[in-house]
């Protein structure tokens, strides 16, 4: 495979999210405007505020970046950010060793050189019955390979399990076409990723989460890893049309704030993007989003 080649294959990536990043603002804001009656519904309709990133390299030259899209104080989301970003640079040691689940890439130490363009989004909701969600899916590239990765996961702090096997189901429906064994190892992977050892629990009802995902067809893996994108809307925007309207008290509330310090917890502490994301010097801001605007520890 030529450089040029991985590069018509890098800018097809990077296209690609962007182009998930636009379906789901869209569709985030659609949900805004036709929530007209029940919780909140008296609230102007959120919008997104969308901010360019830059990230730069240490010897000041330009090293990619993206866009930041955060919602904040809708109707139905309290805050959401839908982040795309293209970034390249070298790699230092830390950043080397949280890239993937392997400890040791092939050539790196000879040549750090890496590029990554993804699409990452959180969900906190306003509704203590709608469920929290993540989704981030990602290609990256080195001199001495390339691998897609990411997945998406359902956090339910007032849990329904009908929603949990319908949210599993959509994400099975669009894994079984690239291969049979892919929903049940990703979903297990899921469970692993997604546990918090110092509270002995998950943070959520899972998902799937895959990474290193290389099979050597790259046009094969970038299809999967496209149609974990596309699952995303169905499998979530379910949840929302059949929760968004119930009402809750202050003892939901109570729940759902103290689930997001569950979920903030996890991500300062073990989320591979997060570290990653500030080890090579990406946008605080973007790499933080995933933080829910209010939480409770008790």
């Amino acid at each position: 495979m030529t450089d040029q080649n991985f590069d018509d294959r890098k800018a097809h990536a990077a296209a690609w999210f962007r182009e998930l990043r636009d379906q789901i603002v869209a569709a985030f804001e659609a949900v805004e405007d036709s929530h007209t009656d029940g919780p909140m519904s008296d609230h102007a309709p959120g919008r997104f505020e969308v901010t360019d990133t830059k990230r730069t390299a240490p010897d000041g030259s330009d090293a990619g970046g993206g866009l930041m899209s955060v919602m904040r104080g809708g109707r139905v989301f309290e805050k959401v950010g839908v982040n795309v970003s293209a970034v390249y640079g070298q790699l230092g040691d830390q950043a080397q060793r949280s890239l993937t689940a392997r400890k040791e890439i092939p050539g790196l130490e000879d040549d750090p050189r890496f590029w990554a363009s993804g699409i990452s989004l959180v969900a906190h909701m306003q509704n203590p019955h709608v469920p929290a969600v993540h989704l981030n899916t990602r290609m990256f590239w080195t001199p001495g390979g390339w691998w897609f990765g990411g997945g998406t996961d359902l956090n339910p702090c007032l849990e329904y399990p009908e929603d949990t096997a319908d949210f599993h189901a959509t994400l099975k429906a669009h894994c079984d076409p690239h291969g049979a064994d892919l929903y049940p190892r990703f979903k297990d992977w899921a469970d692993e990723y997604f546990y918090i050892p110092h509270r002995k629990r998950a943070r959520g009802v899972g998902g799937i989460f895959y990474d290193d995902h290389c099979t050597g067809d790259w046009e094969a893996d970038f299809a999967f890893t496209q149609d974990v994108g596309r699952s995303f809307l169905p499998a979530f925007l379910a949840q929302v049309e059949k929760r968004r309207g119930m009402a809750w008290d202050d003892a939901d509330k109570e729940a759902q704030l103290i689930h997001r310090g569950l979920y903030a917890e996890y991500n300062l502490v073990y989320d591979r993007g997060t570290k990653f994301g500030l080890q090579t010097g990406h946008d605080p801001d973007a790499v933080l989003m995933s933080l829910p605007p209010f939480a409770r520890w008790v």
